[in-house]
């Protein structure tokens, strides 16, 4: 055997002799190219292998397989298929020592820019890629779909992209460019597809069917039209599967060090002795579990065994009774061969297989269930698995085998525990006997999570009833996950369920009795959701009881409605291209692909980590705080510092002072490390400066640090209660509100409440820190959205003046506000690090290291008052606005500040008295995040529009209209709208969406439909752009015009997605007369542009776009007798040229500020904002009320952008907005450990991409329709093309969908009689008694849309706290 086996500690250390010989010498394919490799680090993935051979196009975001960056393609035979099969995989999970006898296709390997691969250019034509990061591995599932199936269905296509994220674009024009692959499934005329109506439905199908079911003349499928243009795709030209492989003998092999061993043997027998030899030993499957456990738990696993190539372990057989499976079939593989049973077995013998293929629908995403095995699901044993409810209701026999022979398992035995398991100690699990179910049985399954796709269950169930010919119960299984601490069997319920009459309805109430014993849960479950949880135990079984009944032909006694489940339609959209016809000039105006759009779908886009490893390169790790507040006794850093690899650590006591500790403009009350005292968990108390990240974070984790624990805040109603607020107090008053609420109508009161929002940028904040050793220089590559802090900070803790640091900033990887001011943090701590070590430091952020430093959006609670009369006419508004600022300032006194003025949203109200306060808790420092208080003003004044339209009895609609704002008004800030166009947009989309026939559609489903229940809600709005501090509105540029005419540009804005290098190209580019094509922008740079903003505020185009217009109007200026020399035909190289030798400056800086703007708060007056973004949008959705799940059917925004500069990047800012938002208001939910959580007490429970839920490909709107507004007139707006910045006001728009929500769930309760008093009604003046007045929370997650219903089921499983309970959860 190889030579590492047999050494190290006692658990690598041999019980038994192994007489296998195993090799030590991996082999395999990287994009077409043979690699031998001999010296195998077991413990490296296949990501690091690849970033550190150069291939940087393959992006690390995650760590846990959960967002697709860093998908790649794995090519190999398929013991289970007989097939070559090219699977995506995450390469961040997948060991190198993994991939022997396989071909590794990164996105390097398909294309480049000179010769894309066409996914490459459609995605990139299509306006599919903005930020870019998370674009390679979207292009490399595309591609692994096409490699697969060259013609892949438009289903096909939309199920591609499950196990990847996107947070910019929306997915629209991804999912549009890739169904240009796709084979048409149906008629390209049907209304349904946009069409004028197919040849059936126009009646013109002359008894010969659809056309569409006539073959092409040669009998191919007929295949979407390949955009003019475009690189046809064609399967023959793509990379063989190398020959040399299908001829690859797979050897036992055998890898290690000092701390861990590796095996791969590729026989039973050979893993059975290994088992003997190691019983300790960790077997790896897809290894989607393990590396999750090494990465984020800092488990060891000294002898791994990895048994993917054990081809006997992955074969199957149909037999009369069953369908045996190897446990180490790949999960792919096992959803095919579900379906492949159903169609073997029928309908009535498939059941379980169909329960099988549904539940793996929606499990993970393709690259894990690429990899992921049964066996693995089983032995993990996670009480929320989606498959193990399935294997033991089915009464599935699990096989075991090891050193003392074969074992049969029943699977009602399997489960012992929490993640345990009766499998024997040495023993593997060979296979898995899934039964076929016989006449008279009866099997579902069925799961309920935060998103449809690729999500972890809340609860997940499968169910079994097997009836007589008399339809007595003759047995049953009711299992459930996510309701135990293991997958278990409702035991009550079936001993009740076993010997009754199933049709009769007191068997169904009986049951729901009985599962209310089984699951009993108390209200500080771990878990939380209690109530939640019961309610959807109780529905599983309503639903499936009147499954059955169906499918018995009980028609009287079922309720059919109840078994439906919400299924997406495959979703389109469209946008109006003639948007800006009426403005175009030569260049702005025209819709231009991002200019980087092909750099980043082919890889070859860089990122901040992407910069090569430089000479004696470090890497640094934080040691960050666990405690939520406390004192620091004393820190040990002596076992970090002893290990190898381990350089310095770099705490407070590098500081120059503990002034310059100090960070956090304008307060400079945050410190960069913790000085005796810990505020918020994830408080950076040290860094570890280490020769690999891998030795950093070991170190770290072994810093020893004592505390003592204090009194801690961490909720905006415990800082009401407490009293613990900022030194911070605004409020803003225009007329008399006491004296209106004495002469109005009514008054209704109300509170509102908006959780927080994670960024979740795909690339994490990342800084390489190059000391130059002279005159204390340094040079810091940052992703940050703000520069010149990033600058001025460093010259702080490095004590040189801020002319010897330049801050580089290629592009970022999305930053949303999330990376204003929180990227200081991390750049002034390497910088001190290289400074310290005289060597670069280089650091990416953990996605979990990031979401729990980096701060989030402000949860806000508003307490208002609004007096309104009889005709709907608002009157006064009083209003106590809360924010959670977390345990610094940051940015939150803006944010509040903007939340004030946005509290009126787009509704004229005489009398206003807004106050505000922030919060002081013991949670990360909240920040900037898109829209900066914006949304969260504009939601409280939707909230109360809302709740007063219920009591009023009006149509919310009627009364947004009754109050809208009209031109030439001002607001409660005082300010006059000019330009002022929401009440025409309001109107034209009513118009366009057919919003008022659609309404009436709505209102007599929810009259027909029970549990399936439809809302539509219209909201508008208006988005002030500015800096609300005035110094920030200024921007400078610098153009050199080369002699060879092309052009070089400069400004302050930094590249994060939004297209704003594409922007100023095309501004230079007008301006100068020249080619986009002639324009460059390299990067963003201190040295280049000094004292530049931040990129923010939306204000970025017109700040830095006119300071370039100023620059080009002085070249101009220079070039104009050249221009009148040479005639206006003259190139830009000729005048440059002339220009040169006559030594004209072909150099200019421009500078701009913004004008008129100016606000006073103590006097409300001056004006806050240049001027208003406006939008309108409608939404529609249809919730499964039994279950809280939910679609958006149909979305349609107008926008008013102004003059666009560039109509394909506004459309792509409004797609991404309005994904980006509707994911806030609906799924998007921080959530803390709770008080009872013990000592996890205080930390951030949704961290990363498997609790913290963003809306992904198929939470999309199944039709979304964007529009830009047009045929009108800006006469007031003074900026560049007369455009309006986009990247934030249309982020509000996604609260259509929230609104529309709570537009269902009003039609749901008042099945129930439950509704809002309305004044004209009977006891309609006790407002605050009135339980029938829906207030909804947000994030309208599928757990609140449930408890929001008011029938029998949820009723009954609500749980209560006993005395003294606490919730598991904390929402901030």
């Amino acid at each position: 055997m190889g030579s590492t086996a047999g050494t190290g500690g006692p658990d690598m250390t041999p019980q038994t002799p192994l007489t296998t010989t195993f090799g030590d010498t991996l082999r395999f394919y990287l994009n077409g190219t043979r690699v031998v490799l001999d010296d195998i680090d077991p413990e490296v993935t296949l990501l690091e292998y690849l970033r550190g051979i150069g291939l940087t196009g393959t992006k690390l975001g995650c760590g846990e397989g959960g967002c697709g960056a860093c998908t790649v393609v794995v090519s190999q035979y398929n013991p289970t298929t007989k097939q070559i099969y090219h699977a995506s995989v995450n390469a961040c999970l997948a060991p190198l020592a993994s991939i022997d006898g396989k071909h590794v296709i990164t996105i390097e390997g398909i294309g480049n820019t000179k010769s894309p691969h066409p996914s490459q250019e459609r995605v990139a034509r299509a306006n599919g890629s903005q930020c870019g990061f998370c674009t390679p591995g979207i292009v490399m599932s595309l591609y692994a779909l096409l490699r697969n199936n060259p013609n892949p269905t438009q289903d096909d296509v939309e199920e591609a992209f499950d196990g990847n994220l996107c947070r910019c674009t929306g997915y629209r024009p991804i999912l549009d460019a890739a169904q240009t692959f796709s084979v048409r499934k149906a008629c390209g005329s049907a209304k349904a597809n946009g069409g004028s109506g197919c040849c059936m439905e126009n009646g013109d199908g002359a008894g010969e069917g659809c056309c569409m079911n006539k073959k092409a003349s040669n009998d191919q499928p007929i295949k979407r039209f390949t955009p003019p243009g475009f690189i046809e795709y064609n399967p023959d030209t793509e990379l063989i599967f190398p020959p040399s492989l299908k001829k690859h003998e797979f050897k036992p092999l055998s890898f290690g060090n000092k701390r861990k061993i590796w095996f791969r043997p590729t026989t039973l027998d050979q893993l059975i002795e290994i088992r003997e030899a190691f019983p300790s030993s960790k077997i790896i499957g897809g290894s989607t579990e393990t590396q999750i456990e090494i990465k984020f738990k800092a488990l060891q696993y000294p002898v791994s065994v990895y048994v993917a190539d054990i081809a006997e372990l992955r074969q199957y057989s149909f037999t009369d009774d069953c369908l045996e499976v190897g446990g180490n079939v790949a999960l792919t593989d096992l959803e095919y061969l579900a379906l492949e049973g159903v169609e073997k077995y029928g309908k009535e013998g498939g059941q379980v297989f169909e329960a099988v293929n549904k539940q793996l629908k929606y499990f993970a995403g393709r690259q894990i269930r690429n990899v992921g095995t049964p066996a693995g699901n089983l032995v993990t044993a996670s009480p929320i698995s989606d498959l193990n409810p399935v294997f033991l209701a089915s009464e599935a026999v699990l096989v075991s085998k090891g050193p003392g022979g074969d074992a049969e398992i029943p699977m009602s035995e399997f489960f012992k525990g929490y993640r345990k398991t009766a499998i024997g100690p040495s023993d593997v699990l060979a296979s898995i006997r899934i039964p076929v179910t016989k006449k008279g049985e009866f099997f579902k399954a069925y799961k309920q999570a935060k998103r449809k796709d690729d999500d972890i269950a809340i609860v997940t169930s499968a169910m079994r009833v097997y009836l007589d010919e008399e339809g007595v119960v003759k047995s049953c299984n009711l299992a459930y996950g996510g309701m135990a601490p293991m997958t278990v069997s409702a035991k009550t319920a079936v001993q009740y369920l076993t010997g009754r009459k199933f049709a009769e309805l007191e068997t169904l109430e009986g049951t729901i009795n009985a599962l209310e014993t089984d699951f009993n849960l108390p209200y500080g479950v771990p878990g939380g959701m209690a109530s939640y949880r019961k309610t959807l135990a109780f529905s599983f079984f309503y639903r499936f009881y009147h499954d059955v009944l169906a499918e018995l032909k009980q028609k009287e006694q079922s309720d059919a409605e109840a078994v439906e489940e919400i299924e997406r339609e495959i979703s389109t959209g469209s946008l109006d291209e003639e948007a800006s016809i009426a403005y175009q000039q030569a260049v702005l105006g025209q819709s231009k692909n991002h200019v980087a759009a092909l750099n980043q779908t082919t890889g070859e886009a860089r990122y901040a980590d992407d910069i090569p490893l430089l000479a004696n390169e470090l890497y640094g790790c934080y040691v960050l705080s666990t405690v939520a507040h406390a004192r620091v006794l004393s820190i040990d850093y002596s076992s970090a510092l002893e290990m190898p690899g381990v350089v310095t650590k770099v705490d407070v006591d590098d500081m120059p002072s503990k002034e310059m500790n100090q960070w956090g403009a304008p307060n400079f009350d945050e410190i960069f490390f913790a000085d005796g005292e810990v505020f918020t968990v994830g408080q950076p108390i040290a860094l570890i400066v280490a020769t690999s990240a891998s030795k950093a974070a070991e170190a770290a984790r072994a810093v020893k640090i004592e505390y003592e624990e204090l009194p801690a805040v961490f909720t905006i109603e415990e800082a009401i209660e407490e009293e613990a607020y900022f030194k911070w107090f605004r409020e803003l008053k225009k007329g008399d509100t006491e004296e209106a609420f004495k002469n109005c109508d009514y008054t209704f009161t109300g509170v509102s409440r908006m959780g927080g929002q994670e960024h979740f940028y795909l690339e994490t904040n990342a800084c390489v820190a190059v000391p130059k050793l002279e005159d204390g220089e340094m040079e810091i590559f940052a992703s940050t959205q703000n520069a010149n802090e990033t600058q001025a900070f460093a010259s702080r803790v490095l004590g040189v003046p801020s002319n010897k640091i330049n801050v580089r900033v290629k592009r970022l990887g999305g930053g949303f506000g999330g990376k204003e001011t929180r990227s200081v943090q991390l750049s002034s701590i390497l910088a001190l690090a290289a400074q310290k070590t005289k060597r670069p430091v280089r650091c990416m952020l953990t996605r979990e290291e990031d979401m729990v430093t980096s701060g989030q959006r402000h949860p806000f609670l508003g307490r208002w008052k609004v007096g309104v009369n009889k005709d709907g006419k608002l009157q006064a508004l009083d209003m106590d606005i809360f924010c959670n600022g977390g345990w610094s300032f940051d940015l939150s006194t803006s944010v509040a500040e903007r939340a004030i003025t946005h509290s009126d949203g787009c509704y004229k109200i005489p009398n206003v008295h807004i106050r505000g306060r922030i919060c002081k808790t013991n949670t990360m420092s909240n920040t900037a995040f898109r829209g900066f208080g914006g949304p969260q003003g504009l939601f409280m004044a939707e909230c109360y529009m809302e709740e007063i339209a219920d009591r009023l009895g009006m149509s919310s609609v009627k009364l947004r209209e009754i109050n809208m704002y009209e031109a030439g008004e001002r607001t409660h800030f005082n300010q006059e709208l000019q330009d002022w166009h929401v009440p025409l947009m309001y109107q034209q989309v009513q118009k366009q969406a057919s919003f008022q026939g659609r309404q009436k559609q709505v209102e007599d489903w929810n009259k027909s439909h029970k549990w399936a229940k439809k809302g539509i809600a219209i909201i508008p709005t208006k988005f002030g752009i500015s800096f609300t501090a005035l110094f920030l509105n200024q921007a400078g540029a610098l153009v050199h015009i080369y002699h060879d005419g092309s052009i070089l540009v400069a400004h302050g804005g930094t590249e994060m997605g939004q297209g704003l290098h594409t922007k100023m190209s095309m501004v230079a580019a007008q301006c100068l007369g020249v080619p986009l094509e002639q324009v460059h922008i390299t990067e963003t740079a201190t040295n280049t542009v000094a004292n530049a903003s931040a990129t923010a505020a939306s204000a970025s185009s017109d700040l830095n776009g006119y300071a370039i217009a100023n620059a080009c109007e002085q070249l101009n200026e220079r070039l104009k007798p050249y221009r009148d020399d040479l005639g206006p035909d003259a190139t830009m190289k000729e005048l440059a040229h002339r220009a040169y030798f006559d030594r004209v400056n072909l150099s200019a800086q421009g500078f701009y500020k913004t004008p008129e703007i100016g606000y006073d708060w103590n006097t409300n007056s001056g004006k806050m904002f240049f001027y208003f973004t406006q939008g309108v949008a409608c939404a529609e959705v249809l919730v499964d009320t039994l279950t809280g799940g939910w679609t958006c059917t149909r979305a349609d925004v107008l926008m008013d952008v102004g003059r666009s500069i560039n109509p394909a990047i506004d459309y792509g800012q409004i797609q991404g907005a309005f994904v980006q938002g509707m994911g806030l208001f609906t799924m998007e939910e921080s959530l803390w450990f709770g008080r009872g959580a013990g000592k996890m007490k205080g930390v951030l429970a949704t961290r990363g991409p498997g609790a913290y839920k963003i809306p992904g490909f198929r939470d999309v709107p199944q039709i979304f329709n964007v529009s830009l507004l047009k045929g009108v007139e800006w006469t007031n707006l003074r900026t560049i093309q007369r455009s309006r910045g986009v990247g934030e006001p249309p982020l509000f728009m996604g609260s259509s969908v929230f609104f529309a929500i709570r537009d269902a769930l009003k039609a749901a309760r008042s099945e129930y009689g439950v509704a809002a008093k309305t004044v004209g009604c009977e006891g309609g003046e006790e407002w605050k008694e009135d339980e029938g007045l829906l207030r909804l929370d947000s994030p309208a997650t599928t757990e609140r849309i449930r408890l929001a219903c008011k029938d029998p089921l949820v009723e009954r499983a609500r749980v209560t706290p006993a005395g003294g309970e606490s919730n598991f959860f904390l929402s901030a």
